[in-house]
């Protein structure tokens, strides 16, 4: 077993960023805050799927180049080798979990 408190956790750019809150052996999840104006930056997985779980805030989902306007409550499945990016372009800040299977932190590519 293996317990956390997200509270707990930093942020990895200070008061945003990602929260990894559990790391392998099977996969890797956490949260990540976006500030307005934040965003992601571009990239894909040569391996990983990841799932994004955005309860609240509406940003924009970037997919291969289309972009898509976040609803609460949406869930986007990102297959191995699908460019993602999140861009908040919002004045509310943003909050989304995020998961990626298999557990192999070396596999992000920058796009």
């Amino acid at each position: 077993m293996e317990h956390t408190n997200a509270e707990k956790e930093p942020w990895r750019d200070g008061e945003s960023g990602v929260k990894y809150l559990g790391r392998g052996p099977e996969i890797d999840w956490g949260i990540v805050r976006f500030k307005p104006g934040d965003e992601l930056d571009g990239h894909y997985h040569q391996r990983v799927e990841e799932t994004f779980y955005f309860p609240h805030g509406a940003p924009l989902f970037l997919l291969n180049g289309r972009a898509i306007r976040v609803c609460p409550g949406d869930v986007f499945r990102v297959e191995a080798g699908e460019c993602h990016n999140i861009i908040n372009d919002t004045s509310e800040e943003v909050t989304a979990v995020f998961i990626k299977c298999p557990f192999l932190p070396e596999d992000k590519v920058k796009a």
